[in-house]
């Protein structure tokens, strides 16, 4: 790593009045510097060089001033680097200011700086205090779903943003706060096929929001209506009897052939949790009952091949076809489980994760040894064409 006297010199180097060839080497640098941990660990060490490098993010220079933000996405990547980034070197408010302008160039690259920043509870504080002050939620998901903002910037990674900031209650409640129009805006974006980081960052959201089952019935009613935007990344193109078709939401009935399920498996196991723990109230379950979730759980299920989504999908069936809990126990979100028998569940929770790391590594194997068969197959084959040939 470079000696004090190597960052001093550097430190030269990153001044607005530099020679604009000597910047651009010399973020290009510290840009492959910040791609690794130790690098990043270094940087942090040297603030006056972060500082720098933020100033030059209104370099003239469109390479050196992409440099330096792409070199923050780095450093916002390490948590260890948030405190200097937020508290030394104030980045939020100048950063929020810049993704409110329509024509501005590094829109995309902030969104993903914030998203990193947020990852962590401490630093999601501070960044919901923020911008509660400057910009607010309400404006996020307007530039989030106004896809013409800024003809510049597709802005996929506030939906990582908004998934990371409901980590908070405050937040959570704005979102669902019944005299807006905010967690609706969000739905259409569960299907959205031209991002996965955005509709990862929809359904993120969507399943913190879940966790308020005081919102349940709410989120499920006629008004709101969450569960066809949760269902239908998961439905297939299986034919279902007349009757389960009739009990499922209109948007779910009789559909094409061509229906295709969400490809990300990440994705299908936030939707099968999203849905779990709609099931956490007894009207939560009664309303999934009778909307005719289990048929659809029942097709996915023989569909999925991912073991951790297939292991999400059993645990929601369980719950869909099982008995009702005892009076008293219906919110299963508030039951008081004793100490001991919580101990042994998790000890239960990290058996089954090996058991299923150890069936994803089997299933792994097999699919490689297949792979090796049809390629000997396939060498075989050609070797007698080659003989038959000659």
């Amino acid at each position: 790593m470079l000696s004090d006297f190597e960052a001093a010199e550097l430190l030269s180097f990153l001044t607005p009045e530099a020679r604009p060839d000597v910047k651009g080497h010399t973020t290009s640098y510290i840009l492959g510097l910040s791609g690794n941990r130790d690098g990043c660990r270094f940087l942090r060490t040297k603030p006056d060089i972060i500082t720098a490098l933020f100033a030059l993010t209104s370099d003239p220079s469109i390479a050196i001033a992409k440099d330096c933000y792409f070199t923050l996405i780095n450093l916002s990547a390490d948590e260890t680097l948030h405190q200097v980034l937020l508290t030394d070197i104030k980045v939020l408010q100048v950063m929020m200011k810049k993704v409110l302008d329509p024509e501005f160039v590094f829109s995309d690259q902030i969104c993903s700086i914030l998203s990193n920043l947020t990852r962590h509870l401490k630093t999601c504080k501070i960044m919901f205090k923020v911008l509660q002050e400057d910009v607010g939620v309400a404006k996020l998901v307007e530039i989030f779903c106004a896809e013409s903002f800024n003809k510049k910037a597709k802005f996929h990674h506030l939906g990582p943003l908004l998934s990371n900031l409901t980590q908070l209650p405050e937040a959570r409640s704005f979102m669902m706060d019944k005299d807006r129009c905010v967690i609706q805006r969000l739905f259409s974006y569960t299907q959205y096929q031209a991002s996965v980081v955005r509709r990862g960052g929809v359904v993120g959201t969507l399943r913190n929001c879940c966790f308020d089952h005081a919102h349940h019935e709410w989120l499920l009613s006629d008004d709101v209506d969450i569960l066809p935007f949760l269902m239908l990344p998961l439905a297939g193109p299986e034919e279902l009897t007349e009757k389960e078709n009739e009990g499922l939401p209109v948007d779910l009935q009789y559909l094409p052939e061509d229906k295709k399920r969400e490809e990300d498996p990440d994705i299908r196991k936030m939707l099968l949790e999203t849905l779990l723990l709609l099931t956490a109230t007894k009207a939560g379950r009664e309303i999934l009952e009778k909307k005719s979730v289990y048929p659809i759980m029942r097709e996915f299920h023989k569909w999925e091949t991912d073991v951790h989504v297939t292991a999400a999908c059993e645990k929601l069936v369980e719950v869909l076809i099982g008995d009702e809990p005892e009076p008293g126990m219906e919110n299963l979100l508030e039951v008081d489980i004793p100490e001991e028998v919580e101990e042994k569940l998790t000890k239960a929770d990290a058996r089954e994760q090996e058991e299923l790391e150890k069936e994803q590594e089997r299933m792994k194997q097999e699919e490689e040894e297949e792979k090796k068969k049809r390629s000997d197959t396939e060498g075989s084959e050609k070797e007698q064409e080659a003989g038959l040939i000659r």
